[in-house]
């Protein structure tokens, strides 16, 4: 690829898709509220993620747009939070759009952050792209309202699809470090029931499932990023106390979370909501998961 344009490149997500591509593409174009800068192939250039600017011209002869732009949900869910979280995905990704019509040589592909928390909690059902439920409550209404906007803008010439993605486990940002220092300590216990479903991606295969998408034109509208086989929550923290080797788990009941959550600043839905999310399109279309197994996945990562 000669040109990829990434909003929002300089979060957890973007850093991974940058250290993946910079030397699969000859440019990198991360669109930053930061300084406008240029390291080696990767340039940083201004944007305020809600109106036209010089920056809209580096969209023109991209070979892919991806949109990660949007203020984290990990806080405590007041008014304010809610207002930035939906205003920051809506915003971004309509002038996006309103910058793709203005290219005369629009970016081919467009790739849109989404969630996989759009589907409803599920213990039972496995949701895929097909027949997923969709669910109800504040942030399935920021999904909705987010693909909504996205779909909506009128993109003849370029190719769209929304990254319904859950949890991300890397080495240097996102949910798994903190996790991985509560287990060593003593406190990688289940949380809450431990019943609830948990969909997960190796940042690894994150990355290669966009790259997958991106050279398989015919893939569109909306896709699932998460690995093969959901695992639970006490699975998952069962697993990682047998590879750290700590003999202590405390497990952390509902109302203990409740507490944490508020002195932290944080929501307990990302814990205790059950991701019953499966990748169908990915493995229909012959993705080959590098890590679709969640002991090595997290054996890599410790």
């Amino acid at each position: 690829m000669k040109k990829i344009v990434i909003a929002a490149g300089t979060g957890f997500l973007g850093e991974v898709l940058v250290r993946y591509f910079k030397s699969k593409a000859e440019t990198i174009i991360i669109l930053t509220r930061g300084k406008s800068n240029t390291e080696n192939n990767i340039r940083f250039v201004h944007w305020d993620a809600k109106t036209i600017g010089d920056w809209a011209i580096t969209l023109e002869n991209a070979d892919v747009l991806i949109n990660m732009t949007g203020k984290s949900v990990d806080c405590r869910y007041t008014q304010k939070n809610k207002d930035l979280i939906l205003n920051s995905r809506v915003a971004s990704t309509a002038i996006l759009g309103e910058a793709v019509n203005k290219c005369k040589n629009p970016p081919k592909t467009w790739l849109n952050s989404s969630t996989a928390t759009i589907y409803r909690h599920s213990l039972d059902k496995e949701m895929n792209e097909t027949d997923g439920e969709i669910g109800s409550g504040f942030s399935v209404d920021v999904a909705t309202s987010w693909e909504k906007t996205f779909f909506n803008q009128q993109t003849l010439k370029t190719r769209k699809i929304a990254l319904r993605t859950s949890i991300v486990l890397g080495k240097k940002g996102g949910a798994f470090p903190p996790i991985l220092r509560l287990t060593k300590i003593g406190l990688g216990g289940k949380q809450g029931p431990g019943d609830q479903k948990l969909s997960w991606i190796h940042e690894v295969d994150f990355a290669r499932s966009v790259e997958f998408i991106i050279n398989n034109s015919h893939i569109k509208d909306v896709i699932n990023i998460v690995a093969p086989k959901p695992s639970t929550n006490l699975v998952f923290m069962n697993t990682l106390n047998k590879i750290v080797k700590n003999p202590i788990a405390i497990p952390i009941p509902k109302p203990i979370l409740e507490l944490g959550a508020r002195i932290i600043r944080t929501d307990t839905e990302l814990i205790l909501k059950s991701r019953n999310v499966i990748p169908s399109k990915l493995i229909d279309n012959g993705f080959q998961f590098l890590y679709p197994d969640l002991e090595l996945a997290l054996i890599s990562l410790t």
